[in-house]
């Protein structure tokens, strides 16, 4: 199989967040999903499931379970119990879900900055208060965490609950054993439940590899939960899927009470098909991505060395993100936009908007057909510094 990423293929007009919820004046490098036809095995059992012609109330499958343990286990060594497996239609939703039940309005839940906004926006929206442990910049590994910091917070504001993204949106961190072991003993030392984001799992640099909380100990079952999906991996946004990993009896079966009563207790029939294909067909598909992407990012880092002298690539070892420091404009965040935007005509993610220490950072994504990055590259090389 070798499969053509580098062909355009038009999104306007197809209700695309990415490339219908703006203006239309500018290369869209924002939203992370990607530009890239889904796998073939996806498209014909998406094919043979709309010609079967119904759609009646669907529930999750043995099918599904048996592709997703098969994939954690063949991809990262990783042994689930079906038992573990909570569905939802998205990991955001799940994980508010999981907030409500977990802790109490007024309450604090830590997340590290750069944070992920949608983490932000569920724990603001749904009274309770924002934590941040703000990451460490490290020139080798890009950012590290500050464990004394997160013990301090930690001691001082009791909070129940710590939302980890790992790897970590937007900066592409994978975090190592060591570092989620240390993470670990302290919120076992001070009752604090981990809501792990592992939705980036499957998307990782040549060399690199990636470790769930699932990966360590099981004495650490009792306060961990890890949330998963084929969305990123094989873009199913749209097709909304997650797995939430749980596997404490307890925890699980009140999560479980929470999603009936709310009602979610059927499932999309095509996000079930679509997942299912893309679990037992779509390996060879992604590894054919994984290397377009890093040489997407070789390409773009080495074009960036050489023309863009402003802008300071942080280190990554996962995602298809990019998170790049300019603070070396000397611009303040609304004067940074409006340069990107207006002068070198893309839209990135502004830093601003994964909060105060992403100030004076954009994030572009390289999901994409290499041309779109050469267009990109082009317009950047219109800024300069003052």
């Amino acid at each position: 199989m070798t499969e053509n990423f580098d062909r355009i293929i038009e999104r306007r007009g197809t209700g695309s967040v990415k490339w219908d919820a703006m203006d239309g004046s500018g290369l869209p490098m924002w939203v992370s999903d990607v530009d890239f036809a889904a796998p073939p095995a996806v498209l014909a059992a998406l094919h043979q499931r709309a010609d079967h012609g119904v759609f009646g109330y669907s529930t999750r499958n043995q099918a599904y379970d048996d592709a997703l343990l098969a994939w954690f286990a063949g991809r990262h060594n990783l042994t689930l119990d079906s038992q573990w497996i909570c569905c939802v239609e998205g990991v955001v939703p799940g994980l508010a879900l999981l907030l409500q039940m977990l802790s109490q309005p007024g309450d604090g839940v830590v997340i590290q900055g750069p944070y992920y906004g949608s983490f932000a926006k569920i724990i603001t929206l749904n009274g309770r208060a924002l934590l941040e442990n703000p990451l460490i910049e490290d020139p080798q590994f890009g950012y590290r965490m500050d464990l004394n910091q997160l013990e301090q917070l930690f001691q001082r504001h009791r909070p129940p609950l710590m939302i980890l993204c790992n790897p970590h949106n937007p900066t592409g961190r994978c975090w190592s054993a060591d570092e989620l072991t240390r993470l670990l003993a302290l919120c076992e030392r001070y009752d604090v439940t981990l809501l792990s984001d592992e939705i980036w799992a499957d998307l990782l640099l040549p060399g690199n590899r990636f470790t769930s909380v699932l990966h360590l100990d099981s004495r650490w079952h009792p306060r961990i939960i890890a949330a998963t999906a084929p969305s990123k991996t094989f873009g199913l946004s749209s097709l909304r899927l997650s797995n939430f990993l749980i596997p404490d009896a307890t925890l699980r079966q009140r999560f479980l009470q929470r999603l009936d009563a709310h009602g979610l207790d059927v499932f999309n029939a095509m996000s079930l098909t679509a997942s299912t294909a893309a679990l037992r067909h779509g390996a060879g598909w992604l590894d054919e991505l994984l290397a377009y992407l890093a040489e997407n990012r070789r390409w773009f880092c080495k074009q960036a060395a050489q023309h863009l002298p402003w802008a300071r690539i942080t280190p990554a070892q996962g995602t298809y993100l990019l998170w790049v420091d300019c603070r070396a404009l000397g611009l303040d965040d609304d004067t940074l936009k409006q340069r990107i935007t207006e002068q070198a005509g893309i839209i990135p993610s502004m830093g601003a908007s994964f909060g105060p220490t992403g100030q004076g950072f954009i994030r572009l994504n390289l999901g994409c057909p290499r041309r779109y990055l050469e267009q990109a590259l082009a317009g950047l090389r219109q800024i300069q510094p003052a």
